[in-house]
C-alpha cells in the first residue's frame, strides 16, 4: 500500500529534472526520462487535435517523500463544466540523494494529478516508474549519472563510472529513448505501464515542447544530442506514425529546449548554450556553457521538409531561450513570440535558491524573420522577468492576441500570473511589470505565496468563441502556512478573486510544466482509439489490451 505524503524539508537545493510526456495514437499518456526531455498530450477526435504541453526541467524547493493516495477534496467556488477532467503537473522529487550537489534539472519525476468532476476534486501523486528509477530502487541509492554530477574533474569521473557500470552490466542503460506510458484511471489515479518508442523509430531525445497543429492533428517535435546530428527534426502524423528523421546541421552541440511551428514552417533555434566537456574539466563548470560572444541563430525550415536543404538561417543578438509562446506567418515574415533570456548560467539553477539574482533578465520579445529579404528583427515587449508563456492552444501556429506568463521574483519563484495583449503597444518607460501598455492584467499571489505555470482552459474548444474566454489553472504554495492549493482564475478579467480554489492535503513541491485534459476529450479519444485500426503499430489483440488499460470514465 502506498504511504500518504510524509514531507520533510531537505533544504532549498533539491530540484528535479523532468520527464517527457506525450499521448500518441496508441491511446495512453506517456512520460519519458531524458534529462532535458519531455513531450505533450494529444489526440484526434472528430475535429481539430487536442494538445496539452507538459513537463521537463523545473524547480522544486522541497522534495516530497511518499505519495498522495487519492484524497477527495472540496472546492471553494462555482462548478465549471469545462474544468471537468484531469489537471496534471510533473514534479521533480529526486527519490535518492545524488552523489554530487543538487541541480534543479535532476530528479525522478513525480506526477501530481488533480481529477475534477462535478465540482469535486481528487488529488494523487505518483512517481513515473522509469527503468532508471526502478534500478536505483533495487540498489537503494543514486547510481546513475545526474546533471549536477557533470561539473569539473568529478564530472569526468562520473562519466567514466557510469560507462564502467554499464560495461559490467551493473546498470542497464539499454532502455534508450522513448516515453514511459502512463495510464489515467477512472478515479484520477496514475499508473506507469511501460516504454513506447514509436515502433523503434524514436532513437534520439524527445523535446519537452512538441507542437500539435490544432487544424491538422499532426505533432512536430525534435531532439538534440551531444553527438552528430546535434539536432533532429520529426513529424508525427495524426494517427501516431513518426516520419523519417530530418537531421539539422549546426556547428556545435547545444542545449535546445524549445522550438515553434507556423502553418508552413518550423523554427529551429541554434543558441550558444554549448555542450563543452573540456571546459567542464578545465574551468570547473557545468558541462553546458553559455558563450556570450556568439550570435543567436534561428533556422526556418518548411515543416514537411525531407532534409535540411531548404532551411533559412537568421542572426539576432546573443541570447538564450527556454520557452516560446507561439509563432505565425504575416506576409513574407515569420513571427515568433518568445521569452528572451540574457546571459544564462546553469549554475544559477543549482544548489540553494537565491532570493534575488543579479544580471538576470528574461523578457517577452517579438522576433521577425523575413523569408524574402533574409533579414531579422526583434522588439522588446515587456520588462523582466517573465517566462513560461502560454496561449490558447487552439491558435498554435496561427496569429493570436493574448499571452499568459509567469512573473518571476527570482528564477525560482513565481510571484504572479501576467496577461499580455499583443495588439497593444508596450510601455517602453516601465522598468517593472505592472498593468498598462500591453499588460492587460496581473494576478498577484501575495506575500510568501508562490505559484507555477498557468494552463489556459477554454470555456469552449476551438476558435469560434473569444480567444481569452476561459480560465487559468495552476498550483500555489503558501510558505507561511505550509499549505498548497490549485487556483482557477478568470483569464478574461484576471480578477483578483479566484473562480475556484482546491486546497490540497499536503505541500506540492514547486514545478513549472503542466497540462489539462477535459472529460470530453478523454471520452472522444477513447472512441477514436476503438475505431482506429492503428496501422503499422499493433495486432488486433494488442489494441484490445490497450483499450482495457485506458479505463475511461463510464457514464
Amino acid at each position: 500500500m502506498d504511504l500518504p505524503f510524509a514531507e520533510r524539508r531537505l533544504g532549498a537545493h533539491e530540484w528535479r529534472v523532468g520527464v517527457a510526456m506525450n499521448l500518441s495514437a496508441l491511446g495512453v499518456a506517456q512520460l519519458s526520462w531524458g534529462g532535458i526531455a519531455a513531450g505533450a498530450l494529444w489526440r484526434w477526435c472528430s475535429g481539430p487535435a487536442f494538445l496539452v504541453v507538459w513537463g521537463d526541467q523545473s524547480d522544486n524547493l522541497w522534495r516530497s517523500r511518499g505519495f498522495g493516495n487519492g484524497w477527495t477534496l472540496g472546492a471553494a467556488g462555482r462548478r465549471l463544466e469545462c474544468l471537468d477532467g484531469e489537471f496534471v503537473r510533473v514534479g521533480p522529487n529526486p527519490k535518492f540523494a545524488p552523489v554530487a550537489g543538487y541541480h534543479w534539472f535532476d530528479g525522478d519525476g513525480m506526477i501530481h494529478g488533480l481529477r475534477i468532476k462535478e465540482g469535486k476534486a481528487t488529488y494523487v501523486s505518483r512517481y513515473v516508474k522509469t527503468s532508471r528509477l526502478k534500478q536505483e530502487e533495487f540498489f537503494g541509492g543514486s547510481k546513475f549519472m545526474k546533471i549536477g554530477d557533470l561539473k569539473g574533474l568529478f564530472g569526468l569521473l562520473m562519466v567514466n563510472m557510469q560507462m564502467l557500470r554499464a560495461k559490467l552490466k551493473v546498470l542497464d542503460v539499454s532502455y534508450g529513448y522513448g516515453t514511459d506510458v502512463v495510464k489515467v484511471l477512472e478515479d484520477g489515479d496514475l499508473q506507469t505501464l511501460g516504454m513506447l518508442d514509436y515502433d523503434k523509430r524514436l532513437a534520439h531525445s524527445f523535446t519537452a515542447h512538441p507542437k500539435v497543429d490544432p487544424f491538422t492533428g499532426e505533432m512536430f517535435t525534435f531532439g538534440y544530442s551531444h553527438a552528430p546530428p546535434y539536432i533532429t527534426y520529426r513529424v508525427i502524423s495524426k494517427d501516431g506514425f513518426m516520419q523519417d528523421p530530418v537531421p539539422i546541421t549546426i556547428p556545435e552541440p547545444i542545449m535546445m529546449h524549445d522550438f515553434a511551428i507556423t502553418e508552413n514552417y518550423a523554427i529551429i533555434m541554434d543558441l550558444p548554450l554549448y555542450f563543452r566537456p573540456k571546459e567542464m574539466v578545465k574551468d570547473k563548470k557545468l558541462i553546458f556553457t553559455f558563450d556570450s560572444t556568439k550570435k543567436a541563430r534561428f533556422g526556418v525550415l518548411p515543416r514537411y521538409a525531407k532534409d535540411e536543404l531548404l532551411i533559412k538561417w537568421f542572426d539576432l543578438p546573443n541570447c538564450f531561450i527556454f520557452h516560446n509562446a507561439n509563432a505565425w506567418e504575416e506576409g513574407d515574415e515569420v513571427v515568433l513570440i518568445t521569452c528572451r533570456l540574457q546571459n544564462p548560467d546553469l549554475d544559477m539553477v543549482s544548489g540553494s535558491v537565491k532570493e534575488k539574482l543579479e544580471n538576470f533578465t528574461n523578457e517577452l520579445y517579438e522576433m521577425r524573420f523575413n523569408m524574402k529579404t533574409g533579414l531579422a528583427s526583434q522588439k522588446k515587449l515587456s520588462a523582466s522577468a517573465v517566462d513560461f508563456p502560454r496561449v490558447n492552444e487552439s491558435y498554435t501556429g496561427r496569429k493570436q492576441r493574448f499571452v499568459y506568463g509567469t512573473m518571476l521574483d527570482s528564477i525560482a519563484k513565481v510571484t504572479g500570473i501576467i496577461k499580455f495583449d499583443l495588439h497593444a503597444e508596450p510601455d517602453s518607460e516601465k522598468t517593472k511589470l505592472e498593468v498598462g501598455g500591453n499588460v492587460q492584467g496581473i494576478f498577484d499571489l501575495g506575500p510568501g505565496r508562490f505559484g507555477s505555470e498557468a494552463i489556459f482552459v477554454p470555456r469552449e474548444p476551438g476558435i469560434t468563441s473569444e480567444e481569452d474566454d476561459g480560465y487559468l489553472i495552476f498550483f500555489v504554495h503558501d510558505e507561511a502556512s505550509g499549505k498548497s492549493a490549485v487556483n482557477v482564475i478568470d483569464a478574461k478579467t484576471m480578477s483578483a478573486d479566484p473562480v475556484a480554489v482546491v486546497e490540497l492535503p499536503h505541500r506540492v513541491p514547486y514545478g513549472f510544466h503542466a497540462f489539462f485534459v477535459t472529460e470530453v476529450s478523454i471520452f472522444c479519444f477513447l472512441q477514436s482509439l476503438i475505431q482506429s485500426n492503428l496501422k503499422n503499430r499493433q495486432s488486433s489483440e494488442d489494441v484490445t489490451a490497450q483499450v482495457v488499460e485506458v479505463e475511461p470514465e463510464r457514464h
